[in-house]
């Protein structure tokens, strides 16, 4: 009877009771793809490189090493002679050691210049290994393994040709259309840069840079012949970007990384992943909150319209107030009343706003991993959810108490 009265209450009201509800349920999906966004957007980052000790480039900052290393995002300041790369990979405190080396792109694609090893050590997440959809790693001088989304995205397929641009614009003049690869493999999908990634030999970036100066092929005119297949994988790199390091022992991992930081030979850098990666989380602490202080704001919003509108309608109720009254209500059931309807407000908009949430997560999926590299996950069962749900409510019952009070004073009064 009593949830009864409080539900034939609101349907007499359906116009402002749908409003209401509509206006907490985007202040729920704004607060909740808040934070929601913000959790994966972190997972997504540390899970992007795992299992690697060091990362070791030129002397920058270590966020600048870290991005452009690992998260292909701006440029290095120099590179690495090769020679350094050997010695420093040689040291016996180094299980393994990938280079890397980068400059190049596909339409709008960084490529990669590496080795085979990137494959068997280069991890990801809970220490996953990379995983081929189709095909194999890189054989020939111009192979090339595709990311799962750079694969999908352009749609190519084993066997198909391309050719790399020189630079990373989006839009480049400068093609190495003499020496096109052929794809030989195709990555599984990992939430990461790597999906976004060309990947091919050093051999393959020697090799399409022969005879080019200043970002100018000087050899158009095809009057130079071309090295025999041999000669082009006994090509060895000047210099490359950057390298990873995996080490024998945890324990030594400071003293490589000071070893490293002093080689007089040429600047170098080594960072741990993990601490680099902190450091980018505590410069967006300031994004984030920000972001925490609009959402709240919107439910504020919200809130401040369920109470205007309770208010509203207590001098339409005061009838049904006086009524209930005279037939015997205590002023305890007519708070009740008020604030059960409060409570199926609340919880009719929290439902529709993670309906809405997920229903956009899912749709946009697709869109945030080929655009940002950000798997985005649909599940919404988190331990903070709830919580903020149960803010959402409590919040809106405390507001509406005041309503409730008011509308029992006016009662007395009417009676």
């Amino acid at each position: 009877m009593f949830f009864r009265l409080a539900l034939k209450s609101l349907l007499s009201r359906k116009g402002s009771v749908i409003l209401t509800i509509l206006a907490i349920s985007v202040s729920v999906f704004v607060m909740l793809g808040v934070e929601h966004i913000r959790q994966q957007t972190r997972e997504n980052f540390s899970n992007t490189v795992s299992g690697v000790d060091l990362v070791v480039g030129a002397r920058t900052g270590s966020l600048n090493l870290l991005l452009y290393s690992v998260f292909r995002i701006g440029n290095p300041t120099n590179n690495i002679q090769w020679h350094t790369y050997e010695k420093i990979a040689s040291n016996p405190k180094v299980d393994w050691a990938v280079p890397m080396s980068l400059g190049d792109s596909h339409k709008g694609y960084r490529v990669l210049g590496t080795t085979t090893d990137y494959f068997k050590h280069f991890s990801y997440g809970a220490k996953r290994k990379l995983m081929f959809e189709s095909g194999k790693p890189f054989d020939d001088v111009f192979d090339v393994v595709l990311g799962y989304e750079v694969a999908k995205r352009l749609n190519y397929q084993l066997g198909d040709r391309l050719v790399l641009a020189h630079g990373v614009a989006a839009t480049s003049f400068s093609q190495h259309d003499d020496n096109p690869f052929q794809v030989s493999g195709i990555l599984e999908p990992t939430g990461t840069p790597v999906d976004q990634t060309l990947h091919v030999s050093l051999q393959g970036i020697e090799a399409i840079h022969l005879n080019w100066q200043q970002g100018v092929n000087m050899n158009r005119a095809g009057r130079i012949p071309k090295p025999d297949p041999a000669a082009l994988k006994a090509l060895t790199p000047e210099s490359i970007t950057a390298f990873m390091l995996g080490l024998k022992s945890r324990m030594a991992v400071f003293r490589v990384q000071r070893d490293i930081n002093n080689y007089r030979a040429e600047p170098l850098m080594a960072i741990l992943p993990g601490v680099a990666l902190s450091e980018l989380w505590q410069m967006m602490s300031v994004l984030e909150d920000t972001l925490r202080f609009v959402s709240a704001l919107v439910l504020l919003a919200a809130l401040m319209g369920l109470a205007s509108m309770l208010i509203a309608s207590i001098r339409e109720r005061q009838p049904e107030m006086t009524l209930l009254r005279v037939i015997g209500a205590s002023p305890w059931y007519l708070v009740l009343l008020i604030e059960l309807e409060t409570l199926l407000i609340s919880l009719s908009a929290c439902v529709l706003g993670v309906l809405s949430l997920f229903a956009i997560l899912n749709g946009f999926e697709e869109v945030l991993a080929a655009s940002f590299g950000l798997r985005i996950s649909t599940d919404l069962l988190t331990l903070t959810n709830p919580i903020l749900l149960g803010l959402v409510v409590g919040s809106s019952l405390l507001v509406t108490a005041f309503a409730a009070m008011m509308a029992v004073l006016r009662s007395r009064a009417g009676r």
